[in-house]
């Protein structure tokens, strides 16, 4: 059989099979995106995004503690994304942001709890403090990760106490680690000024696991006492005083 003759039928083939491929994308967008309705709490952190003057009461202030809980709280700040929400289709968000509504560099960032830190020779924004005994779960090891403390051009907003290779070195909590920032790795497309944390699982070897990865953490709600798992809480701005 001649390549000539089967030139046609190949067309109709990829020309099927890419039809196939737009309209599976366009439902998937449109489910995600179009129909699927955004949480009570998503819209008014939106709205807070455009008017910062609403939602003043929900501003949770640095060295909080929420009843019982073991951690404290890490910066000034309104919690605006919180575990396992969505922001795009198939994405699942590993931590929870705390948004100061400052300009970068400005607002501290605290250790929640001690532990022993680490930043790794090529983190310009991120520090991750290793807790060996978790106060939940006697035993296991945890590791706190702080993100995002930098400006959109790579400048750092972390603490010279630990400069890049820092390993290992004990901090209580509430030790300065740095200021929140909008660093994302592209200076063309920064993040707004917040705080990222996470409490992030260990791997079985004494390593953290990829914190981008949501199977890779916990629900950091007990560890704040606060409702921060967004398949539990549609409605409530996370807040304690």
């Amino acid at each position: 059989m001649s390549d000539k003759y089967n030139y046609p039928m190949h067309k109709k083939f990829l020309t099927l099979a890419l039809l196939v491929a737009v309209a599976t994308a366009g439902a998937y967008i449109y489910y995600f995106r179009l129909r699927r309705p955004s949480s009570p709490r998503t819209e008014k952190i939106y709205a807070w995004f455009h008017d910062q003057s609403s939602l003043a009461e929900f501003r949770m202030t640095a060295g909080t503690r929420c009843e019982n809980a073991p951690f404290i709280f890490p910066t000034d700040g309104l919690i605006g994304f919180i575990w396992d929400d969505s922001f795009q289709p198939g994405h699942r968000h590993a931590g929870i942001d705390i948004f100061a509504g400052t300009e970068a560099g400005l607002t501290p960032v605290t250790a929640a709890y001690p532990g022993y830190l680490t930043r790794q020779s090529d983190w310009t924004s991120t520090v991750i403090i290793r807790v060996p005994d978790d106060p939940l779960q006697p035993g296991r090891q945890i590791w706190v990760y702080y993100t995002h403390m930098a400006d959109p051009q790579g400048n750092s907003f972390v603490s010279p106490d630990f400069p890049k290779g820092t390993r290992e070195l004990y901090v209580e909590a509430g030790t300065l680690l740095g200021y929140q920032g909008n660093y994302s790795g592209d200076p063309n497309n920064p993040v707004g000024v917040h705080l990222h944390v996470s409490v992030v699982k260990d791997d079985g070897t004494g390593n953290f696991k990829n914190e981008l990865e949501i199977q890779n953490t916990y629900d950091p709600s007990p560890y704040f006492g606060l409702p921060l798992n967004a398949n539990e809480n549609s409605d409530t701005i996370p807040f304690c005083q």
